[in-house]
C-alpha cells in the first residue's frame, strides 16, 4: 500500500518533501510564530525603560508558567519521562531563561532595531543546531539558500554601520547561540510530546526559580512602572513567552527544524518595522531592500528538499 507523503511526519533526520501538507502546515505554523516573535524586542525595550529587566525576563516566564499549568491541567497532558525532561531543562536554559534574561539586560542600552539586526543570526544557529540536537540533514541547495539569507542579512548589518561590538551585542550574540540550541532541542521533543506540551512543561519545571528571582527582584527595586511598561511585559509574557511557541514548535516538529527554522530570517526586518511604528526609530530604503532579499532566500529554503 502506498503511502502519502503528506502524512510523513519530520522524523530524526529526515525533512518532509517541500510542497507537501506537512511542509506547507510547518511553514504556516512558523510564520505565525514568528510574526508573534517579532514584537518582543519593542515590548522588551519598552518594559526595561521601567521595569528591571531581570523581572522582566523571570517575571514573564512565571506568568506564563501560571498560563501553561493551566493548559496542561485542562487537556490531561501526560508527565514526560527522564529523558523528556533532561531534554527539557535544555529548552529552559535556552528559550525560558537564558534569551529573554540576555536580551533584556541588552536593550536597556541598545535600541529595538540595533537587536534585531544582531538576532539576524538566529537561523543559522537554529539550522546548525538541528543537525547537532534533532539529527536532521539537510540538502547542499538548503544550505546554499540558507547561507544567502544568511549573508543578506549581514549585508544589511553592514550597511546600519554596526562595526562597533559592544557588551550588547555580545549579550545579543550569546542569547542566539543558546536560543537557537533551544529552539532545536523544543522542536525535536514536540514530535513527541507535541508543540505545546513542550513549551508548558518547560515552563512549568522553571516555574519555581523564575518566581523566585522575580520575587526577589520585586523586594529590593519595586515595581513602580507606567502603562506602557505594563503592556510591554504583559505581550512578553503572553504572546513571546507562551502562545508564540505554541504555534512555532508544532510547525518546527512539523515541518523540520532547519527548514521552519529559516522563516525566522523575516523575523528582523519584521522587528525593524514594528519599531519604527511603535517606538519612532529611523528604518530606510535599505530595510526595504533587506526585507525583498531575505523573503526570497526563505522562499528557497522551503522549496528545496
Amino acid at each position: 500500500m502506498r503511502v502519502s507523503e503528506d502524512a510523513v511526519p519530520a522524523s530524526a533526520g529526515t525533512l518532509p518533501l517541500p510542497g507537501t501538507r506537512a511542509a506547507r502546515q510547518g511553514f504556516a505554523l512558523g510564520a505565525l510564530g514568528v510574526l508573534l516573535f517579532s514584537l518582543s524586542f519593542p515590548a522588551t525595550k519598552v518594559a526595561v525603560a521601567d521595569l528591571d529587566p531581570y523581572f522582566v525576563a523571570f517575571g514573564r516566564a512565571a506568568v506564563a508558567g501560571v498560563l501553561a499549568a493551566l493548559y496542561l491541567w485542562r487537556v490531561g497532558a501526560p508527565r514526560p519521562n527522564p529523558q523528556q525532561l533532561r531534554q527539557l531543562l535544555i529548552v529552559i536554559g535556552g528559550v525560558v531563561i537564558g534569551f529573554p534574561l540576555l536580551s533584556s539586560i541588552a536593550l536597556q542600552d541598545e535600541t529595538s532595531s540595533h537587536g534585531a539586526v544582531v538576532i539576524a543570526l538566529l537561523p543559522a544557529a537554529t539550522a546548525v543546531a538541528a543537525v547537532l540536537r534533532a539529527h536532521e540533514h539537510p540538502s547542499l541547495a538548503f544550505w546554499l539558500a540558507a547561507g544567502a539569507g544568511l549573508v543578506a542579512v549581514l549585508v544589511f548589518v553592514a550597511a546600519q554601520g554596526l562595526a562597533s561590538i559592544g557588551q550588547g551585542d555580545v549579550l545579543l550574540l550569546l542569547a542566539v547561540a543558546i536560543c537557537g540550541l533551544g529552539y532545536a532541542q523544543g522542536g525535536a521533543l514536540s514530535r513527541d510530546l507535541g508543540g505545546p506540551a513542550t513549551i508548558c512543561w518547560a515552563l512549568v519545571l522553571s516555574f519555581p526559580v523564575c518566581l523566585g528571582v522575580a520575587g526577589l527582584v520585586t523586594a529590593r527595586s519595586g515595581l513602580h512602572a507606567d502603562a506602557e511598561a505594563w503592556l510591554g511585559f504583559g505581550y512578553v509574557a503572553v504572546a513571546s513567552m507562551f502562545l508564540g511557541f505554541f504555534a512555532w514548535y508544532a510547525g518546527l516538529a512539523k515541518g523540520g527544524v532547519a527548514r521552519v527554522g529559516q522563516v525566522q530570517l523575516a523575523q528582523p526586518v519584521l522587528t525593524l518595522g514594528w519599531s519604527a511604528l511603535l517606538l519612532g526609530e529611523h528604518v530606510g530604503p535599505s530595510e526595504l531592500v533587506a526585507a525583498v532579499a531575505v523573503l526570497v532566500c526563505v522562499a528557497i529554503t522551503q522549496r528545496v528538499r
